[in-house]
């Protein structure tokens, strides 16, 4: 018989973290949380209060409106994944942007809206069987995960493949604002003071730079077979 367990995903930006969450989540039967977009969330609130003047943020003005936001996935019948609601608006596809993706790292960096996230991500998980992506499950949301998974790839290819999404999506945007953007997130996700970006001591790295989906995928599910039989 096999158990359920809880399995975090942590790594850089445009790894694919979210892409094998879903696909482990949809093979185990398992709930999916995307971290990140809860982020992007937050972000996409500031940008709509007011809260940022072009790319600086006025951390006041989003910190004395954060009890106000609610944050939650609702899964249709038709759909294989939930999508984000902000205060029970469905904010799917407004959070994925560069108006988004330039600013995230600076809201996730507060203290304030980590907290209040970790604690909604830990109720989430309470009863196992979950797949959590982001940049500090395994360090600090989930420390005690049966599996814990670190991912990484240079910053080329990740931006290649941000660039490429962005690009299907008829975005207007180079490949060289894609590239700044992920090496400045890089830099700001593992410098900032609370939770920065880190590799769980019992985590194992996956660089998946040459690595296709597929085999990236069948690599995964090996050490999660081993978790749960």
């Amino acid at each position: 018989m096999t158990k359920k367990i809880s399995i975090a995903i942590d790594g850089h930006s445009s790894t694919g973290k979210s892409t094998v969450a879903k696909q482990l989540a949809k093979k185990l039967n398992y709930i999916y949380v995307d971290t990140g977009a809860m982020y992007r969330a937050v972000t996409y609130f500031a940008l709509q209060s007011g809260c940022f003047n072009d790319v600086e943020l006025n951390e006041e003005c989003l910190l004395s409106k954060l009890n106000s936001v609610d944050i939650e996935f609702r899964k249709q019948a038709n759909q294989e994944q939930g999508e984000v609601y902000l205060n029970n608006k469905n904010v799917e596809e407004y959070i994925r942007d560069m108006q988004v993706s330039s600013r995230v790292s600076t809201v996730a960096k507060l203290p304030e809206v980590r907290k209040k996230l970790v604690e909604i991500q830990q109720k989430m998980g309470e009863n196992k069987g979950i797949v959590m992506d982001g940049r500090d499950i395994g360090t600090v949301v989930f420390p005690d995960a049966e599996l814990k998974i670190f991912m990484t790839a240079s910053a080329k290819i990740r931006a290649e493949r941000r660039y490429n999404e962005l690009k299907e999506k008829e975005a207007n945007v180079s490949f060289e604002e894609v590239l700044a953007n992920v090496k400045e997130r890089d830099e700001i996700d593992s410098n900032r003071t609370h939770s920065p970006l880190k590799m769980a001591d019992d985590a194992i790295k996956i660089d998946n730079s040459n690595l296709s989906p597929t085999e990236q995928f069948d690599q995964i599910m090996k050490l999660v077979e081993e978790k749960i039989n």
